[in-house]
């Protein structure tokens, strides 16, 4: 989907737009919603934003056809990597706008060292991602995926569906920010005892009944451990073997964060010693490769991947944690104004 390029002049009304915005890895769901959005803006405002739709990623050799484009926005698994930005600003691209919270994909220092602003959607919805969060553990939890299948060839055995009461168990949430805490929030409602990690603690978080701990007391004393954090040096493979090995066996793992958060091969080994019961994933390390493609006529080459799948216990999400209506409308308005703004993460 192409909005006419804002280089040109307005025909009817012989005036320049004022951002000339190209937008990558979108999908029709998305631009939908910000056409909508844009249209509003140019009524309010004449001539603001222009935008051009591309369905593929950002990288190095995307980057280059970016001429006269003054905005750029990216989603999660673009690739903004200081070859990346050195391009943009050969193409004059004075603005990196990130629809999403995440910025592990963007090289930051090349983008400040060029003159190119960065910004970002530090928070949305936080309940959206957390509600998906519970929706795996009560899957996994309750088998619903298995017993809908069974159900529907005819099947009504229980055998194999046993799941166990939620209110009174323990649960570890690392990572308290907006979604850690809506997470925890849910959690309590549950009836559950929530401990957390955050290297910055969150007097609001107590106040609602969970409580701070060490990483170690969490990780041994949860039977659910849920990943909200972001993906940084501090925190690249914070679940690897060494953390699993402090876990409770059978414990259930979930991550809707980041997938460089988990070190898959570990993840792998836990799971065949049953050291991992239950395996909740809506991120993937490699997930740019696989994620948000129909890739249901294709050979699946990435073996890790396809490893993970073959687990009974397994239930993967292609980063859906996001995708409500509510969510979309919050992420492109915030994104828009950024834009508009000029903010700037660095």
């Amino acid at each position: 989907m192409n909005i006419k390029n804002s280089e040109k002049i307005d025909s009817e009304h012989n005036v320049s737009y004022k951002k000339n915005v190209a937008f990558f890895s979108t999908r029709p769901y998305e631009q939908s919603v910000y056409v909508s959005l844009i249209d509003a803006l140019n009524e309010d405002s004449p001539h603001s934003i222009n935008a051009t739709f591309f369905d593929h990623p950002l990288n190095p050799s995307t980057a280059a056809s970016c001429n006269g484009f003054t905005d750029i926005v990216v989603f999660v698994n673009d690739d903004v990597s200081a070859s990346t930005v050195d391009a943009l600003r050969h193409c004059g691209v004075k603005h990196i706008a990130l629809r999403c919270a995440g910025f592990n994909n963007v090289d930051i220092d090349a983008a400040k060292n060029a003159d190119i602003t960065v910004s970002r959607v530090p928070a949305y919805s936080p309940e959206t991602v957390a509600e998906h969060t519970l929706a795996l553990i009560l899957t996994l939890n309750r088998k619903t995926h298995k017993a809908y299948n069974r159900v529907r060839e005819g099947n009504f055995n229980l055998q194999g569906l046993m799941g166990f009461t939620l209110h009174g168990k323990t649960v570890g949430v690392i990572g308290t920010g907006k979604i850690g805490k809506a997470v925890i929030r849910i959690l309590l409602g549950f009836g559950c005892n929530v401990l957390c990690f955050d290297p910055y603690e969150d007097k609001a978080i107590t106040d609602l009944g969970a409580h701070y701990v060490s990483l170690d007391t969490l990780l041994e004393e949860s039977i659910i451990i849920t990943l909200h954090c972001p993906l940084n040096e501090q925190s690249h493979h914070i679940i690897n073997a060494d953390s699993i090995d402090k876990m409770p066996d059978g414990v259930m793992l979930i991550n809707t964060s980041r997938g460089g958060l988990v070190d898959d091969s570990a993840i792998i080994k836990a799971l065949k010693s049953k050291k991992i019961g239950y395996l909740g994933l809506d991120v993937y390390e490699r997930e740019s490769e696989l994620f948000f493609t129909d890739h249901s006529h294709d050979i699946i080459q990435d073996d890790v991947f396809q490893r993970l799948t073959t687990f009974p216990n397994v239930v993967i999400t292609g980063h859906q944690g996001f995708f409500t209506q509510e969510a979309l409308e919050e992420i492109a308005a915030i994104t828009l104004r950024n834009i508009m703004d000029g903010k700037n993460i660095t």
